[in-house]
């Protein structure tokens, strides 16, 4: 069975995520702030990312890390959030997991040609900072040595699963303003984690 810890699990993004690994009978763990807002069905750690040595417990005995994590404040930087991928991968050394999938976005460096007229001209500019954090975790990981899957998404809606989407490191957006439902992204990054063909590059996702 696959043990696997959720980060930014109690997001829209990351309960999907929960949802998408339990329907696979694995073993769960959501890591979040509050008890009350986890996940039904996983495995619940109360914590902080920004705390080093509750982040490193947690990972202990897990064969891969999914995250999830966003921003506290929409249109703003969030260094404790930085700063807590960086605590996620050392735990990782740590504890020799090795296997790590990370919820970006489709505006991060050279994928932002990818995504749509509206990203690529107009969102970037009141998404700077978030970008800009996606865009110093990112390097992080790719430095880390780890096994990681890099997953950009686009804009990301609350509708159901479809199953709709293309995968691949190199796409073109077909819509003006690409959207995908949370459902989808989350059943890609869970079945990525056992997919060797995403290890170690950027995928971008995007609508059929």
């Amino acid at each position: 069975m696959t043990r696997v810890i959720v980060f930014g699990a109690s997001g829209a993004t990351g309960k999907e995520i929960v949802a998408a690994a339990l329907a696979k009978k694995w073993q769960v763990t959501a890591f979040v702030r509050h008890a009350e807002r986890a996940p039904p069905g996983a495995r619940v750690i109360v914590g902080n990312v920004d705390d080093a040595h509750a982040v490193d417990a947690a990972i202990a005995g897990h064969d891969a890390v999914i995250s999830a994590l966003g921003v506290g404040k929409a249109l703003a930087t969030d260094p404790a959030v930085v700063r807590g991928v960086g605590h996620i991968i050392e735990g990782m050394r740590a504890h020799h997991v090795r296997r790590l999938v990370y919820m970006s976005f489709i505006g991060v460096r050279e994928s932002r040609q990818s995504a749509g007229w509206l990203i690529r001209n107009v969102a970037r500019h009141p998404l700077r900072h978030e970008i800009s954090d996606h865009e110093r975790k990112e390097a992080m990981i790719k430095a880390s040595q780890l096994d990681w899957t890099i997953v950009r998404p686009p804009k990301l809606t609350n509708g159901p699963r479809m199953g709709q989407y293309r995968s691949g490191p190199q796409l073109e957006a077909r819509a003006f303003f690409p959207r995908l439902a949370r459902a989808d992204v989350a059943a890609f990054m869970v079945d990525a984690v056992l997919d060797r063909a995403t290890y170690c590059r950027p995928t971008l996702l995007l609508p059929a």
